[in-house]
C-alpha cells in the first residue's frame, strides 16, 4: 500500500471514529402561551379570516397614501439600518456554518542566512545556509458533541430575529406613515373649521359693530365678539403649524428633507372598511414579526445552553500538512525534500475555578429572560388587538352622539341668529351657541380621524400583510 493510500484510508477512519453524535444541551421547544379563544372586543365569534390577511394598500384605497407608502419602502432610513442589521447577521451565520468545513491554508519560507535552523537562531550550525519550505496544511474540528451545531443554530436564530425585526420594521414604517396622513388630513379638516369659525365670529363682530355705531346696542357685544374672532384666529395659526410639523414627519418618513406633502384628498373621501374580522388569536403567534422574532431569540437562548455545556467536553481535532523542506535551497526538487503528517488532538478543560459553571448558568438565565420577554410580548399583542377592537367600536357610537350634536348646534345658531335680528334674543345668546358649535365639530372631526388611525393600529396590531413576499411587500402590488 502506497503512502498516499495509507494516509487515506487513515483519515477515513479517524473520520468514522469521530463522527458527530447527539449534540448536548436541550432542543428547543416553543414555551406554553395562554392563548384566549377569541380576542376581546370582536364580533361575534372567532373565525379564520382576518384583516391581516389583506395586502396594505387595500385596507385604505387611498392612491396617494399608496405612492407615500411605496416611496418610504424604497428610502426610508430606519428601514435601510435594518436591512444592514440582516446582512451582518446573515454573514455571522455564514461564519458559524464554514466551521462544519475543514480549515485549508498554506505557509512558504524563504531564508538564507547564518547559523540558522528553520529561520530561527541556532548555534552549531557554522556556515552559510539556504531555506525553502512549502506547506499546504488541513486542520478540522469533530463535531462530537455539537458545539458546532448549537454554535450555527444559535448564528441561524440570531439571523431569522433580526429578519423578522425588519419585517417589522417595513409594518411600522406603513402604519406611521398612515398614521401621519390621516392625521394630516384631519388636521386640514380642522383647520378649516378653525378659518370658518373665525370668519363666523367676525361677521357676528361686524354686526355687532354696526348696531353699536347705530346706538342701538353697546361696545360689550362687539369687545366679546372680537375675542371670539381673536381665540379663533390663534387656533387657526396652531393648526397650520401642527400641519407642518406632520408635513415634516412625514418627509423624513419619506427618507426626504422636510417638505409640503401634496394630496387632492379629504378626510371623509377616505373611508375606513366595513368589516374588519380579527381572526384567531392564535394566528398572531405565525404572523406577528415582534411575536416571531421574540420566539427566535428564545430559540438563541436555547442553543447558548449547549454551546456552554459543550465547553465541559474536549475538542477533538484533525490536523494535517504535506509540502517540501528543503535546506540548502539546492535540494528542494529531490524526493528528500517531501514532508507530511497527519495527526489527531484533544483538549479540553481541567480545572477552570467555576468559569465554566457560571457561564452555563449565565446562559440559562438568558434563556429565562428571553422566555419571559416573548410570554409578554405575546401578551401585549393580545392586547393591542383587543385595545383596537374596543376603539373601533366605541368610536362609532362616539361619532354617532357627535354628529347629533353637532347638527344640533348649527340649527341652534341659525335659530338664534333669526330671533336676534327679530330682537328676540340677546347678543349673549349669538355668541353662545357660536361658542358652543366650533369645538362640537372640531371634535367631531377629531373622532373621525380616531376611526381611520385606530384601523391603521389593529391592521398592526395583526401582523398586517403577513402573506406578502418582501418583493410584493414594496412594490404595492400582488403580481
Amino acid at each position: 500500500m502506497s503512502h498516499r493510500d495509507q494516509l487515506s484510508k487513515t483519515l477515513l477512519l479517524l473520520a468514522t471514529a469521530l463522527a458527530p453524535g447527539c449534540a448536548v444541551g436541550p432542543n428547543y421547544q416553543r414555551p406554553k402561551v395562554n392563548v384566549p379563544p377569541a380576542f376581546r372586543g370582536a364580533d361575534g365569534a372567532a373565525q379564520q379570516a382576518s384583516l391581516a390577511d389583506l395586502p396594505w394598500w387595500e385596507v385604505f384605497k387611498d392612491d396617494t397614501l399608496k405612492q407615500l407608502v411605496k416611496t418610504a419602502l424604497a428610502n426610508n432610513y430606519d428601514l435601510a439600518i435594518a436591512i444592514t442589521r440582516v446582512e451582518q447577521a446573515r454573514e455571522v451565520a455564514a461564519q458559524a456554518h464554514s466551521q462544519y468545513f475543514p480549515s485549508v491554508g498554506y505557509k512558504t519560507r524563504l531564508s538564507e542566512g547564518k547559523n540558522q535552523l528553520l529561520s530561527s537562531p541556532a548555534s552549531g550550525m557554522g556556515g552559510l545556509s539556504g531555506l525553502v519550505m512549502t506547506v499546504a496544511t488541513v486542520s478540522w474540528e469533530a463535531d462530537v458533541w455539537g458545539r458546532i451545531r448549537r454554535l450555527n443554530e444559535a448564528a441561524r436564530a440570531q439571523y431569522l430575529a433580526t429578519d423578522e425585526a425588519r419585517r417589522g420594521v417595513m409594518l411600522t414604517l406603513v402604519s406611521d406613515l398612515s398614521n401621519a396622513y390621516f392625521r394630516l388630513l384631519g388636521l386640514r379638516l380642522q383647520l378649516a373649521i378653525a378659518m370658518q369659525s373665525e370668519h363666523t365670529f367676525d361677521q357676528t363682530r361686524i354686526l355687532f359693530t354696526q348696531r353699536a355705531d347705530g346706538g342701538i346696542s353697546s361696545m360689550l357685544p362687539v369687545a366679546r365678539a372680537a375675542a371670539n374672532q381673536a381665540t379663533a384666529a390663534a387656533q387657526v395659526i396652531e393648526f397650520q403649524r401642527e400641519i407642518a410639523l406632520t408635513e415634516n414627519q412625514i418627509s423624513v418618513l419619506l427618507g426626504q428633507n422636510p417638505g409640503p406633502i401634496e394630496s387632492k384628498a379629504a378626510l371623509l373621501d377616505v373611508a375606513p372598511p366595513p368589516q374588519v374580522p380579527a381572526g384567531l388569536p392564535s394566528a398572531l403567534l405565525e404572523r406577528r414579526p415582534d411575536v416571531l422574532s421574540a420566539e427566535q431569540n428564545i430559540r438563541y437562548a436555547n442553543a447558548r445552553i449547549g454551546l456552554a455545556q459543550a465547553d465541559y467536553f474536549p475538542r477533538i481535532g484533525l490536523t494535517a500538512f504535506f509540502g517540501k523542506l528543503s535546506a540548502p535551497l539546492e535540494a528542494f526538487t529531490s524526493g528528500a525534500s517531501t514532508i507530511g503528517s497527519l495527526g489527531a488532538g484533544m483538549e479540553g478543560p481541567i480545572f477552570e475555578g467555576g468559569r465554566l459553571r457560571a457561564r452555563k448558568r449565565e446562559a440559562v438565565a438568558a434563556w429565562q429572560q428571553a422566555r419571559l420577554q416573548y410570554q409578554q410580548t405575546v401578551t401585549d399583542a393580545f392586547r393591542d388587538v383587543s385595545d383596537a377592537l374596543i376603539s373601533r367600536e366605541k368610536y362609532e357610537g362616539i361619532r354617532a352622539d357627535q354628529a347629533k350634536a353637532v347638527e344640533s348646534f348649527q340649527e341652534a345658531v341659525r335659530l338664534v341668529n333669526m330671533r336676534y335680528d327679530q330682537g328676540f334674543s340677546s347678543y349673549y345668546e349669538v355668541l353662545e351657541a357660536q361658542q358652543q358649535l366650533f369645538p362640537a365639530e372640531l371634535a367631531l372631526a377629531q373622532t373621525q380621524v380616531e376611526q381611520r388611525l385606530v384601523i391603521v393600529q389593529l391592521y398592526k396590531a395583526l401582523g398586517g400583510g403577513w402573506r406578502l413576499t418582501d418583493e410584493q411587500f414594496r412594490a404595492g402590488t400582488v403580481r
